[in-house]
């Protein structure tokens, strides 16, 4: 299945060799506005691959140029919520290592259980908690990495050092946290969000946990983000409510100063 849909990618590149895999997560397709030469391949196009069908997901890869570099970017991603397996949730990534990608970026959605963490606030994230099924489960695939991968530094130190960098130089405010991976579709309840602050999470979504664990049995180097989206602390209004639309428009207002980030990072790679 990976090597069939690599094939087919591959015979759209036309020699053109990415270097940078970006996923975008909820409301944050729009960094692919920012490459450069765009060359998009639907999923739906892709022999087996799975169509995206969260809210603020459209379903591409975008191929071109970003900071001087060669990138293949996810215009959405796909959920184990949406009713895929994991073989299928980390498709696309492991497509995009076959076809030679060397670093990955990952970027979410998420809510902000730290008290620290406030809508639209950027948070790198250092280490995750997965509360999903892990994707290596089953059969090990030898030829992309060991049976018992190690998870000590999950996400890479250099590519977290480098991106504090540049926030600093650039006044961009930035917080670094723990998120936790969970299955969601529906939100998490406010005594799941006291739990998860207890258990040292920072920030939770329903995402990219799969992907890196994939990208790390695989040995590429992840840097991962989120941008706060909601606000999980202790003194909801008695009208409060988690809502999917909301997510989406207070991670598109913080999108622009991720995108900065991140071309930053790449174009200093």
């Amino acid at each position: 299945m990976i090597q069939q849909a690599s094939d087919f990618v591959q015979d759209r590149l036309s020699g053109f060799q990415p270097e940078i895999g970006i996923v975008l997560g909820s409301g944050l397709g729009k960094l692919a506005d920012h490459i450069q030469e765009p060359q998009v391949i639907p999923y739906k196009d892709i022999p087996g691959f799975p169509v995206s069908t969260a809210i603020g997901h459209k379903g591409n890869f975008i191929l071109g140029t970003l900071g001087g570099k060669r990138v293949i970017a996810m215009q959405g991603r796909i959920h184990y919520y949406e009713g895929y397996g994991m073989d299928l949730v980390v498709l696309p990534v492991r497509v995009m290592m076959s076809i030679g990608i060397r670093k990955l970026f990952v970027s979410n959605a998420a809510g902000g259980i730290s008290f620290d963490l406030h809508i639209g606030d950027l948070m790198i994230i250092k280490d995750h908690i997965n509360l999903l099924p892990n994707p290596l489960i089953g059969p090990n695939l030898d030829a992309l990495g060991p049976r018992f991968p190690d998870m000590t530094r999950p996400y890479d130190p250099a590519l977290i050092k480098l991106a504090k960098e540049i926030a600093a130089e650039q006044g961009i405010a930035i917080h670094e946290g723990v998120y936790v991976g969970g299955t969601g579709p529906s939100y998490e309840t406010p005594a799941e969000y006291k739990y998860f602050r207890l258990i040292g999470g920072d920030a939770v979504g329903m995402s990219t946990v799969p992907e890196v664990i994939a990208a790390r049995h695989a040995n590429v180097p992840v840097f991962g983000i989120s941008v706060i989206t909601n606000e999980a602390h202790d003194d909801y209004a008695e009208d409060y409510v988690n809502d999917g639309h909301d997510v989406v428009v207070a991670a598109n207002a913080a999108a622009e100063t991720m995108t900065a980030l991140i071309r930053e990072m790449i174009e200093r790679l």
